[in-house]
């Protein structure tokens, strides 16, 4: 199990085509957004047939992010999202 967190700085003109385009990556949770300041806090994590590598290089694509900033990673290979439940 990976867990990140990201802070995501998007240009606030395009704040809301960002989030669009974020809500479409596998495994990214929005949790809270700015659209004055482009602030997004997202997590980001594995799941069937994806990383949270994968969805982080698909999140710098983004067009429109200015900045996105690892913030937090939690990695735990005995644990499963079926243990968990």
């Amino acid at each position: 199990m990976n867990i990140s967190g990201v802070l995501v700085r998007a240009r606030p003109d395009r704040h809301a085509e960002v989030l669009a385009a974020l809500r479409g990556i596998s495994g990214t949770t929005i949790h809270q957004s700015e659209a004055t300041t482009g602030s997004i806090v997202v997590t980001l994590e594995d799941g069937e047939g994806y990383s949270v590598e994968d969805s982080l290089l698909q999140l710098h694509l983004v067009d429109g992010i200015a900045d996105a900033s690892l913030v937090y990673q939690y990695s735990d290979d005995s644990l499963s999202k079926e243990a968990l439940a």
